[in-house]
């Protein structure tokens, strides 16, 4: 146990017995125990494995490279269709938790092997993601703004594309990306802030 991680299972919250279990069997697997993000994250020689963290309706372990993983017994969730490595197993109890406690270690140790073998996923190159018409346009009218968007670094224009690119109704994405041209303009990324 890391003591500079033994606040994120002190704090209150209705999942306190729920993260104490997957700690425990976080830890149970060998797994060095570090603070990354705000939440438990635990490593294999120095390489993110698997993170603990909460949310509303459910807590989970995240496997960094669960896109990697057999899920035998497909419990593994992609959390959104733009997420590509990193897949879930998320809990609403504790005796969800102590039921799979087998599992849950069969699928640390999976994980582990993968980092052993170095394995990497294969992930989506941004010129593969597709700019909304609206984003175009705005660029075709502003050569500037073309020019300041196609210097962003790609992990920077892929969070542009995929902010934007989420609404279903036009006029929010317009408003979106007029909001974003600012610091689009002066080379900060969405969450530079």
């Amino acid at each position: 146990m890391n003591p500079k991680v033994d606040f994120y299972f002190s704090k209150p919250t209705r999942w306190q017995k729920e993260l104490a279990q997957m700690r425990a069997i976080a830890l149970d697997c060998g797994l060095a125990e570090e603070l990354k993000w705000g939440c438990p994250c635990y490593t294999f020689q120095n390489s993110n494995v698997v993170l603990i963290h909460t949310f509303k309706e459910y807590c989970a372990f995240l496997f960094f490279k669960g896109a990697l993983m057999q899920d035998t017994n497909g419990i593994l969730i992609q959390q959104t269709e733009n997420v590509q490595a990193a897949r879930q197993i998320r809990f609403t109890s504790a005796h969800e938790i102590a039921k799979l406690s087998p599992t849950l270690k069969a699928y640390i140790y999976e994980a582990i092997e993968i980092e052993k073998a170095g394995l990497k996923v294969t992930l989506k190159k941004t010129k593969e993601y597709a700019i909304p018409e609206e984003m175009l346009h705005k660029m075709d009218e502003n050569p500037t703004l073309k020019a300041a968007f196609e210097s962003l670094t790609p992990g920077r224009q892929r969070g542009y594309i995929l902010h934007f690119s989420s609404p279903k109704q036009s006029k929010t994405r317009v408003s979106r990306i007029d909001k974003c041209i600012p610091d689009i303009l002066n080379g900060l990324g969405l969450n530079d802030k």
